[in-house]
């Protein structure tokens, strides 16, 4: 069985920063994509910010230039530092990875349990 467990969310101040980890734990192998999503009320999730194992990243249009994505391949840690951030930006946050738990088996898809974050003044 494989675990993703998200920390870091919480209650900040329009223009404030948090910092979200999303640890993964039990049967890995390897780790492929990482990547953060978010759901706010009565919308649909949607994809934050991901990073491929090599280091490559892609963000959402609405989150470039405050949000920074990074991993830890060794800790099997994804990171995401928000930055300037708007009350736009409430919503749950998921941590998504892609996973192999052995070294003949397919990736699959594994989801934290999400970590809510509000930005109000």
């Amino acid at each position: 069985q494989v675990q993703l467990v998200e920390s870091g969310g919480g209650l900040v101040q329009p223009g404030g920063s948090l910092r979200l980890s999303c640890a993964a734990s039990g049967s890995i192998f390897e780790i492929n994509a990482m990547g953060w999503y978010r759901q706010a009320p009565g919308k649909q999730r949607e994809l934050v910010a991901a990073i491929t194992r090599g280091g490559s990243t892609n963000y959402a249009d609405t989150v470039k230039g405050r949000f920074t994505i990074s991993r830890d391949n060794a800790k099997n840690t994804v990171f995401l530092q928000m930055n300037s951030l708007k009350p736009e930006d409430t919503a749950v946050y998921y941590c998504n990875a892609r996973i192999r738990s052995h070294w003949y088996g397919n990736y699959d898809d594994y989801w934290g349990q999400g970590t809510q974050v509000t930005v109000s003044s």
